[in-house]
């Protein structure tokens, strides 16, 4: 079973295999489920909202990564 971060960042969705991209996912996934943990367990309306916010730049910025790292001229 997948974790929350993973589901976020689609690790399973890795058309061409590439190792990279699945490092890079994974990286993105644990930093997620940190989050993820901290929003779950905090009784500040705050954090929470702050912790959202970053689970979302982390799932764009995973994204860009997946670009860069794909990216053929």
């Amino acid at each position: 079973m997948q974790t929350y971060g993973q589901k976020a960042v689609g690790l399973n969705f890795n058309p061409s295999g590439d190792k990279a991209v699945s490092r890079c996912k994974q990286i993105f996934a644990d930093a997620i489920d940190l989050l993820q943990e901290l929003r779950e367990n905090s009784t500040s309306g705050e954090t929470t909202r702050l912790a959202s916010i970053a689970i979302t730049e982390a799932q764009g910025a995973q994204m860009w990564a997946v670009k860069a790292l794909t990216w053929r001229n």
